[in-house]
């Protein structure tokens, strides 16, 4: 198959090779970030809050900024949009290594990283689709999406060893090497031309879109704190209010024959607006199981960063080879038909992790479903954005990609929030029903089994040993406390696997063939 775009035929996989590794670092990034917050707190001397915020943050510059982040390709060429990004982020990490408090970490981070990455993710979509055609396409897309997977699967691995052994700082300098192996191997990349004009831009839809996806998006991070839930509602309506002012300004904009931020045009096309439903919403889940997993064996089993990487090994494992092996197994059998197994696959796996869950919990229970888990979504993540991205045309490629790594940011955010949210709902819900039913079968006050469990859970907190809780009532606090997890992680996966299913009912009305094809030149 000759590929488009690349001059240098000697090296075929070039541009693929620079993608991969631009998306690695991207991807990996808020998983070190996640598994590395104890240790920030300490060396920052700061609080967990602040961390959470800057990490917030860092999600908000992503979604906000991704569709201009995309235009800019158009003003600036896609090479030199994509490069300038990379040298952005390269001093992001460069800051964020050096931080001598929060506040550098902040502008290091979440700042320049984020709006450096706004300029690099939607040229690793459009540079695959210039350069790659018909079966290398598919597979260009495979890897891009395993390398996706692994890096959001393996960050835990690896944030929690450089935490553990060496230090967080040692995330962001490898980081950096890599920024510096991206600008050696640039000569490979081709440059596009570009098609507009700085006043072209659309400064007033870029604000809209900021403003709507800023309000969504905030509003679903607050949903981790009840202290901020009276907001929610209010931020995510007067989000998608603004969100429906910008898309009616745009097709204003486009009737009057001007550039619009997003041609809207392209959500006629089934197979995109399809795809990009499957994907945002297995991001909600993907994103949702790996949010969950490290808080219940940190929390509640009590094993390191590095141990809880470990117990996601055979997951990450079997994400990695499934996501690049299923791009080649696309060559014989249908993609739409590989993308709704691999949603059975999760559904499956997803279901058999709803139950198993409490203080008696290890690793050999949770490893057989992570396993079914890892293959469905490595299958999933070898085919949707070759579906979804694979039949716009051309000349809308760079609104396509716009719009794919948006919503692929908010179903992200969405997927984190959601599930960490019926982790505490379902958490405090299970704990006052049990406090009553103990209290109704021991004959010990509620009120009593109340203060020990505070007690408990300040202990474990800060290991305070002057928090006594007394034999009387333990045996009933590990019960109410199994019960409680037990039926919150249930209720996790419950939701996990109805996501899914929502994807794979939006997959079943894919068109059968949904993947421009191509002859193959070379064979």
């Amino acid at each position: 198959m000759k590929h488009r775009g690349d001059p240098h035929e000697g090296f075929k996989w070039g541009v693929l090779t620079i993608i991969c590794l631009a998306v690695f670092i991207m991807v990996i990034d808020t998983t070190i970030m996640n598994v590395s917050i104890t240790a920030l707190v300490q060396d920052l001397k700061t609080t967990v809050p602040t961390i959470q915020a800057i990490i917030a943050i860092y999600a908000l510059v992503m979604a906000s900024f991704m569709l201009i982040g995309g235009k800019l390709q158009d003003v600036l060429g896609r090479r030199k949009a994509f490069l300038l990004g990379v040298a952005i982020y390269g001093i992001g990490t460069f800051t964020a290594s050096m931080s001598w408090n929060a506040t550098i970490l902040l502008i290091g981070w979440a700042i320049f990283e984020g709006l450096g990455a706004i300029l690099m993710m939607p040229a690793t979509t459009t540079f695959l689709t210039s350069t790659y055609s018909g079966r290398d396409l598919a597979f260009a897309f495979g890897m891009w999406g395993g390398i996706a997977a692994a890096g959001a699967a393996f960050g835990p691995i690896i944030g929690g060893y450089l935490t553990t052994f060496y230090s967080w700082r040692w995330a962001f300098r490898i980081e950096l090497v890599i920024v510096f192996l991206i600008l050696v191997l640039s000569y490979l990349l081709t440059e596009s031309r570009p098609t507009l004009k700085w006043r072209d831009l659309d400064v007033i839809g870029t604000l809209l879109s900021f403003v709507g996806l800023f309000a969504i998006v905030m509003g679903i991070l607050l949903m981790r704190n009840y202290a901020f839930w009276q907001y929610i509602s209010t931020l995510i309506g007067a989000g998608l209010v603004i969100m429906g002012i910008f898309f009616l300004w745009e097709k204003r904009r486009k009737t009057k024959g001007r550039v619009p931020l997003v041609d809207i045009s392209v959500f006629r096309n089934r197979s995109f607006v399809l795809g990009n439903t499957i994907g945002t919403v297995q991001n909600i889940a993907f994103a949702g199981f790996l949010f969950v997993i490290p808080v219940f064996y940190q929390q509640v089993t009590g094993i390191s960063a590095f141990e809880t990487g470990i117990v996601l090994l055979p997951m990450s494992i079997a994400v990695f080879i499934f996501s690049i092996g299923g791009a080649r197994i696309s060559t014989f059998i249908r993609p739409k038909h590989l993308l709704i197994t691999g949603l059975i696959l999760g559904m499956a796996g997803s279901f058999m992790l709803r139950d198993i869950f409490g203080l008696g919990t290890g690793t050999a229970e949770f490893i057989p479903g992570s396993i079914v888990l890892g293959v469905g979504f490595g299958i999933i993540l070898s085919q949707v954005t070759n579906l979804t991205l694979s039949t716009v045309p051309d000349e809308h490629a760079t609104d396509a990609a716009g719009v794919l790594n948006t919503l692929r940011q908010l179903g992200t955010s969405l997927g984190t929030a959601t599930v960490g949210v019926i982790l505490l709902i379902f958490s405090y819900i299970g704990i006052a029903d049990e406090v009553e039913h103990q209290a109704a079968i021991t004959g010990v006050p509620a009120e009593e089994l109340a203060t020990g469990l505070r007690n408990w859970v300040d202990a474990m907190q800060t290991g305070r040993p002057d928090l006594f809780v007394p034999d009387t009532v333990l045996v009933q606090l590990v019960n109410i406390i199994d019960s409680a997890i037990s039926s919150a992680m249930l209720r996790c996966f419950d939701a996990i696997t109805i996501f899914l299913g929502i994807a794979l009912i939006a997959a079943l009305f894919l068109p059968r063939q949904a993947v421009r094809s191509e002859p193959d030149e070379d064979a």
